[in-house]
Parts: structure tokens; C-alpha cells; sequence
């Protein structure tokens, strides 16, 4: 098993200065990241920092120049244009603007992007030459796997020395996938789109007229992402939301086709974004909605929520659904553990509460309030019990109901990561089922679990007697509690 970790902050930058003997270079791509929030998240991922140094070092060293990049789609859109450009060397003729692309550039990176899309949707990061061969590429040209595709598409001997073919990164593969459906939206290829977009949420069948504007192709996007549990989608849907505004779509010129992207459609589009319903998904998923906010650079929410972060009266201040992902997500990327998540110290409803508890990996102490846990959220539960390292040593559930699904949540006591000493339940139902995969769990003897309570609970079926007459059988280490608070 290989993991990867990626960089720490004081990696990043490490990484920058080595990169580049110019310090002044150097110094100014560190700042200019620092003053862009995501972007330097970002480089906590290796190749990124990679990409973001080819994009940076062209810019700041060449005569074209224009406007540092602020978002991601930004940031690769220029990386592609940069790889692009690498082949004009070696052509002769007439001179071209950076960021203009020949029409054979156009028609081997939308071949490119089909067969990115088409194989992120079967989670295929390696192809084979028929694979290329159906999306029109000829692997007999060496713009396949140079020229253009120098730093985008690599070509390797494997096994029986059979070509094997791959993009650099996947997040390569992620933005040229939604380059090509951008492309499709805006020439009409609706076969592609209602092949995408097979069934609303309400299992209707996907008509053009559903995707016959920007908010609604953006819209069924974001639904179709929000469907898939492992989250593998996320990124191609911030990267189409990026292309969505004028500057991206100037940078890649005809590439992505003509669209109405007035400030009137914008607003419609930042309107559904924060409107999703998402409820009954994992609430790590709600991030991305946040994420897609920030590429069409609406940067109210988080403003909003730096805002609230330094203000001394949190509770006073209601929090939507958006804020609540917003500031999640700021809660994950701090380095600091803190020490009490308390859901009851927040000001919003009972969906906000439930898109805040990815936060609770980065505390010693979590707090659940009127919340229902089941296998939608229960990852990041788990995430929080099972981390490298995992932080959270206490867990208190008030008026907590676990539904069916919910015993996954049990069975991650016995993680090897998992360095839990206090469980709790007030005031909360747990099903039969429940009460068995907790009676499992304890069985098994998690190391670190040193006291459970159950205070006030209602224990569903006969599972409640079978977990009483072992928690207060002689077998049972644990401290245990169960009687109604005075």
C-alpha cells in the first residue's frame, strides 16, 4: 500500500524556493498563492505545485502576461494553454497570440477531452489504444504523446511492452473532461449530455429542453455529482462552473464554444448553488458546492465567514446552509486541533448542523445535537474516528436518532486509527440493529474506549437487553451509565 500525504505549508514553500534559484521569482509565486487561499490549499498536492510553477514562472518571466490566476479552473486553463504553446517552436509560419489555438490544436484536445470524460465516468485513468482509436485519436501521431500532449498525456511500456496511455494527473484529466462538455453544451451535442444526465432526482427522463440553459446545465451537474457517494465527479463539476465565466471562456478561445453568461445568469447560477438540496448525501459533499462558488468567483460566503470566524458574538449570527460548508471546510484546512466542536454553539437549522460534521476530524471533543445519523453521513463520522491521526477522544450525541443504516458507525471503534475513550449517547434512539452492531463492537474490545453512556436513551427491540446484560455483566471493563440525568 502506497499513501500519499502531500505537503505541509512549510513544504509548499520549500518546494517553490528549490524549484527556482531566482528568490525574488520565487517569492512573489509564494505570495501571490498566499493571497489566493485556494490555490495554496491546493499545493498540498505535489503535482499541483508542479503545475502552478509551470503556469507562474511562464507568466512572471515571459512577455505575456495578464492577470495571475485566482481560481483553479484559471490556474489550468492556463496550464493548457502554456503546453500548448510548446509546440509553436517547431512550427513555422506565421506567429500566433499565447492564447490562440490552432484548429488542430482544437480538434486533438476536444479528441483528448472526450476520452478524458468518457473514462472518468468509468473510473479509468490508463487507456490502451483502442481506447484512443474510438474518440478519433491516431496513436501513429506524434502529437498523441508530444507537441501538444508533452506535459497532459503520457505514453509507456508495460507488461509484453503493450503501449499504455495516461494523463499526468487526473486532475488533468478532470478539467479536460469538462472542457469537453462544456463544448458539448454549447454546440448542442444533447446525445452526450442526456447520456450524462440519464435521470432527474425524481427519476424523470433527462429531454434537451431540461438543458437548455447555463443554470440548468450547471444545475444537473452539480445533482448528478451529489449522487455518486465516493465523490469522484467533484472536480470536473468545479472545473465546468469555472467555465462557465467570460474569463476562462476568453482564455481558451473557441475551444469551449459560445455561451450566455451574463451577470443576470450568473446570479441564477450562484442562486442554485446555494439553494442545492443535498440532503441524505454524505455532508462531505456539500464542500464542493462552496468549492464552485469560489471558481465563478462569488466570494460573498466566504468573506461572510471570515467575518464570522473573528467576531466575538458568534451566536448571533444565522447561518445558512452555504456558510455552514463554507466554514467546514475552513475548520478542515486550519492545522490546528482544537478542542470542543459543540453543534449547539451554532445559529442554523437542522441541514446546517448536519453540513457541519465533516469539521469534527480536526477536534478532541465533538458534540451532536439533534442530528440523524445514517449511512449518508456516516463517513464523516467515520473520518473523525478513523484519521491518520485520529484527534477525537470524546463523542457526545444529544437527542441523537441513529436510523438503520447507522451501525457502520460502530464497527470503526475498533479501527486501528480509532483512539476514542468516551462515547456517549443522551436523550437518543437507537434501532435494534444498532444495538447490536454496538454490542459487536464492544465485544470486540476497542483499545482505547473507556466509557459508554447511554443516558436517558431509547433502545429499540431486544438488542436493548442483550447490550444491558453485557455492559453490566463482570466481562465488561467499560465505566457504563444509563440512568435519566437529575
Amino acid at each position: 500500500m502506497t499513501e500519499v500525504r502531500g505537503f505541509t505549508d512549510a513544504q509548499k514553500e520549500e518546494y517553490f524556493k528549490r524549484r527556482f534559484r531566482n528568490k525574488e521569482l520565487s517569492s512573489r509565486i509564494i505570495s501571490h498563492l498566499k493571497t489566493s487561499r485556494n490555490l495554496y490549499i491546493m499545493c498540498g498536492i505535489p503535482v499541483y505545485c508542479w503545475i502552478t510553477a509551470t503556469v507562474l514562472e511562464h507568466m512572471l518571466t515571459t512577455e505575456e502576461r495578464g492577470e495571475l490566476p485566482k481560481t483553479l479552473t484559471d490556474m489550468y486553463s492556463h496550464f493548457l494553454l502554456v503546453q500548448t504553446k510548446k509546440k509553436q517552436k517547431y512550427h513555422k509560419g506565421q506567429e500566433m497570440s499565447w492564447q490562440e489555438l490552432t484548429s488542430a490544436d482544437k480538434e486533438v484536445l476536444l479528441k483528448l477531452g472526450r476520452l478524458a470524460f468518457e473514462h472518468l465516468q468509468k473510473k479509468n485513468i490508463l487507456f490502451y489504444q483502442e481506447d484512443l482509436e474510438q474518440c478519433g485519436l491516431d496513436v501513429t501521431e506524434a502529437s498523441v504523446y508530444s507537441g501538444v500532449c508533452t506535459e497532459i498525456f503520457k505514453r509507456e511500456c508495460v507488461i509484453f511492452q503493450k503501449p499504455v496511455y495516461c494523463f499526468v494527473h487526473l486532475s488533468v484529466q478532470e478539467f479536460l473532461a469538462a472542457v469537453y462538455m462544456f463544448h458539448c453544451y454549447t454546440n448542442r451535442k444533447t446525445e452526450v449530455l442526456q447520456d450524462f444526465f440519464t435521470e432527474d432526482d425524481k427519476g424523470k427522463k433527462i429531454s434537451p429542453e431540461d438543458i437548455s440553459s447555463l443554470e440548468d446545465f450547471l444545475s444537473r451537474a452539480m445533482e448528478e455529482s451529489q449522487l455518486i457517494p465516493n465523490g469522484h465527479l467533484e472536480l470536473f463539476v468545479r472545473f465546468l462552473h469555472g467555465l462557465s465565466i467570460k474569463s476562462n471562456q476568453r482564455l481558451l478561445g473557441g475551444l469551449l464554444g459560445q455561451t450566455e453568461n451574463s451577470p443576470e445568469i450568473i446570479q441564477r447560477v450562484i442562486k442554485n448553488l446555494k439553494e442545492v438540496n443535498s440532503w441524505g448525501k454524505c455532508p462531505d459533499r456539500c464542500i464542493n458546492i462552496f468549492h464552485c462558488l469560489i471558481e465563478i468567483e462569488h466570494l460573498s460566503v466566504n468573506q461572510e465567514i471570515q467575518e464570522f470566524l473573528n467576531s466575538q458574538n458568534k451566536s448571533e449570527k444565522k447561518l445558512s446552509e452555504i456558510h455552514c460548508s463554507a466554514l467546514a471546510h475552513m475548520l478542515l484546512m486550519s492545522e490546528e486541533v482544537k478542542d470542543e466542536f459543540d453543534l449547539e454553539k451554532y445559529n442554523t437549522t437542522y441541514a446546517g448542523r448536519w453540513r457541519l460534521l465533516p469539521a469534527m476530524v480536526m477536534y478532541r471533543k465533538a458534540r451532536l445535537y439533534d442530528v440523524y445519523v445514517f449511512g449518508g453521513n456516516c463517513g464523516a463520522l467515520a473520518l473523525a474516528l478513523t484519521s491518520d491521526p485520529s484527534h477525537l477522544r470524546e463523542l457526545h450525541m444529544k437527542s441523537v436518532k441513529l436510523e438503520k443504516d447507522a451501525e457502520e458507525l460502530f464497527t470503526h471503534l475498533g479501527h486501528p486509527n480509532c483512539r476514542l475513550e468516551i462515547l456517549s449517547f443522551e436523550n437518543s434512539t437507537l434501532s435494534e440493529r444498532n444495538c447490536a452492531a454496538l454490542l459487536s463492537a464492544l465485544k470486540s474490545n476497542p483499545p482505547y474506549l473507556k466509557r459508554l453512556d447511554l443516558i436517558g436513551c431509547n433502545l429499540e427491540g431486544s438488542g436493548m437487553k442483550q447490550l444491558y446484560d453485557y455492559l453490566e455483566s463482570p466481562h465488561c471493563k467499560l465505566q457504563f451509565k444509563r440512568e435519566t440525568s437529575v
